[in-house]
């Protein structure tokens, strides 16, 4: 259904955010009428979300935008059994002290894009622990298990792939479909919601939690899935080889955020700008258009408006100055714009290390044979100087000598290391 009347439909088809939805012509209707509740559910796995997130995070915020109500479900209890989706073995058990602190973390990212309050379409925070917790297993058991075929559970890729590729599945992680499709039912009777957003990976349980709905004779619940993203590379979105791009500022500086948006490739672009900012379509389609060196401005914007939300406006005209220097004055006079990590005595053997170690160290690349061929394809310069020597060490002498180095993988990537002084 390509042309929607209500306005947070047409929204995310226009932008690319819809990838499979239940009835959407009932939902498109419904949403037409009258503001509804809708929910996202985040596991609290570590104390932040990463920009693989942030799709999610963005439809909560266009939801708001169109005058409906968000609920962020955060997964205080579900994040206790582990949703085995995408997952080959079982995700590691986290104790309550453990999710309470990722809990806490995370918290903080979802007031730089959604109001929470009082009013109509304010969104709300709910923690699913507050009602799973208490759960009586057995009138549990009796009460909904009767509603869950085991046969259709099987079908769901998030287990059928674990069997096929033979890898254990406990029967703590089957319960997490069961815990998911429970929480939409819950959210339905007590918040009146009647949406489940969630990534395509996750549709299995939310049309598991849309038929729990339909048993329990609930008013019609409905669901609506997003693409699972890959960058034109074909890495995960929100990864790099040197790991995730988290949102939280203390994980991840507000300069190291903006240049992963600014080295996204030409063939996303324009894609990333639909998805990841709130510029309006026609604006987009216009910096989509650039070709040659004139692509660098779109991912300014990119970068620009990508990071502004998470690190504040603010925070652009020293990412602005930093780059100027990276880019235009050379690594040598631009210590402050790059993440700097400590070397102690213990990271030097006979007073030196080689290279390729220090790049891995400082996340430039994922292994020695990266580092060699980074060296190989004269990408690697010392401050100002090229590297072109795959054994180079490093030696303690040159940081004391230098007191701070610039290390440098490509013409973008870049990352500081000095000696500790104890």
């Amino acid at each position: 259904m390509a042309q929607f009347k209500s306005e947070f439909l047409h929204t995310l088809h226009g932008r690319g955010f819809i990838h499979q939805g239940t009835d959407l012509e009932g939902l498109d209707d419904l949403m037409r009428r009258t503001p509804i509740a809708a929910y996202i559910g985040f596991d609290a796995t570590a104390t932040s979300l990463h920009a693989g997130s942030l799709i999610q995070i963005m439809m909560l915020t266009h939801l708001q935008r169109c005058g409906h109500k968000p609920i962020v479900l955060m997964g205080g209890g579900t994040t206790k059994v582990g949703d085995p989706t995408g997952k080959d073995t079982a995700r590691q058990l986290l104790t309550d002290d453990d999710i309470a602190t990722n809990i806490a973390g995370i918290q903080s990212i979802f007031n730089k894009f959604i109001t929470f309050g009082h009013k109509p379409s304010d969104a709300i925070l709910l923690n699913n622990a507050d009602w799973l917790d208490h759960l009586n297993y057995m009138n549990f058991l009796r009460d909904y298990g009767r509603f869950f075929s085991v046969n259709r559970m099987l079908t769901f890729d998030s287990v059928k792939l674990r069997l096929e590729r033979e890898q254990p599945l406990s029967f703590l992680e089957f319960n997490y479909m069961i815990l998911q499709a429970f929480d939409f039912a819950y959210l339905a009777q007590n918040f009146e919601c009647r949406l489940q957003m969630g990534g395509s990976d996750q549709w299995g349980n939310v049309v598991n939690g849309i038929d729990l709905g339909r048993r329990l004779g609930l008013p019609q619940l409905y669901g609506l899935s997003s693409p699972l993203l890959e960058t034109s590379s074909g890495m995960k979105m929100g990864k790099t080889a040197s790991g995730a791009i988290w949102l939280n500022p203390d994980k991840l500086s507000a300069f190291d955020y903006w240049q992963f948006w600014r080295n996204t490739s030409d063939a996303d672009v324009a894609r990333f700008l639909k998805l990841y900012t709130f510029l309006p379509l026609e604006e987009i389609e216009k910096l989509g258009a650039l070709q040659g060196a004139e692509i660098n401005d779109a991912k300014k914007v990119l970068a620009d408006e990508a990071t502004k939300w998470i690190h504040s406006e603010a925070a652009l005209d020293q990412i602005h100055r930093d780059a100027s220097s990276l880019f235009t004055k050379g690594t040598a006079n631009a210590l402050g714009a790059v993440e700097t990590i400590v070397l102690t005595e213990q990271d030097f053997l006979q007073g030196e290390i080689p290279l390729i170690h220090l790049l891995q160290k400082l996340s430039l690349t994922s292994s020695n044979s990266d580092g060699r061929r980074l060296i190989r394809s004269r990408a690697v310069r010392i401050d100002d100087t090229l590297i072109e020597d795959e054994m180079f060490k490093v030696h303690k002498d040159m940081l004391l000598r230098e007191k701070t180095l610039v290390i440098s993988s490509g013409k973008k990537n870049f990352k500081g290391v000095k000696l500790s002084d104890n």
